[in-house]
């Protein structure tokens, strides 16, 4: 049972992905970040602790063993208007419940992404996944295609969903699936949405009876946006509520008299 302003684990892996998700600040010395080369999804590392951040967001104090640094990492975010809690048992807690991490060598070496405009599935996925289980603070273009290898170069932006970047479809996976390997993110609810996804921007509606439909409100919100970014931030709800399908709901039917 978690202690006074302390939060569990799992508690934790339940709000992540979560548009109300808290802020996971992992503020682990360096010999213990070095020992422990990964991150729990969304972290930031946090080696600066007189430059804390400022944030409205719930924010989540992560060291080793949940001890005496994140107590006082905490206290200092509350001391300053804040809202923070300790993760109980620290990442030691984490890693021992065999929760998602993502290898540090693996985060994403920029903030910029960028991909072709005109998005309908993957090129909306994909930015939710990032935003959602990455990084929170990430933004997007929509360019050209014949200008995205060229744009990323000269922004210093990782492209993604385009032929011959790590971030594209391998064989019959998609690049949501691709993001999904690479950041360590494999859990059942997102593996389930990534079939969906999947069956939906490969055309192969026979992988989830679910495909068709997402295909159906992907091509009406590009219809209904002219704005590829305006499109996205409609799109971040329909994949969130996809999300809590996948989680939560997968199981449940329903006919006119319910």
């Amino acid at each position: 049972m978690p202690k006074f302003q302390q939060i569990d684990v799992q508690q934790v892996a339940r709000l992540i992905g979560l548009p109300e998700a808290p802020m996971i600040l992992d503020v682990r010395l360096a010999e213990d970040a070095e020992a422990c080369p990964v991150v729990i999804p969304t972290a930031q590392r946090q080696s600066h602790l007189a430059a804390l951040p400022q944030t409205d967001r719930q924010v989540v104090v992560v060291c080793k063993g949940g001890k005496k640094l994140s107590e006082g990492v905490a206290a200092l975010v509350r001391a300053s208007g804040g809202r923070a809690e300790v993760l109980d048992g620290g990442m030691d807690a984490w890693v021992a419940a065999g929760l998602p991490v993502t290898k540090v060598s693996a985060l994403p070496t920029s903030r910029l992404w960028v991909t072709r405009q005109r998005p309908k599935i993957d090129r909306i996925a994909c930015p939710w996944l990032i935003r959602r289980f990455v990084d929170p603070e990430a933004r997007f273009l929509y360019v050209a295609p014949s200008e995205v290898a060229a744009v990323a170069e000269r922004f210093e932006a990782i492209p993604f969903d385009i032929p011959g970047v790590n971030f594209s479809h391998r064989g019959e996976l998609c690049s949501f699936d691709t993001m999904i390997s690479v950041f360590g993110l494999s859990t059942p609810p997102l593996e389930r949405l990534a079939t969906v996804v999947r069956g939906a921007d490969t055309d192969r509606h026979d992988l989830a009876p679910q495909a068709a439909g997402l295909l159906a409100l992907s091509v009406g919100l590009s219809r209904m946006y002219r704005d590829d970014l305006a499109q996205l931030e409609a799109g971040l709800g329909l994949y969130d509520a996809l999300y809590r399908w996948a989680r939560d709901g997968f199981e449940e039917s329903h006919d006119w008299t319910e």
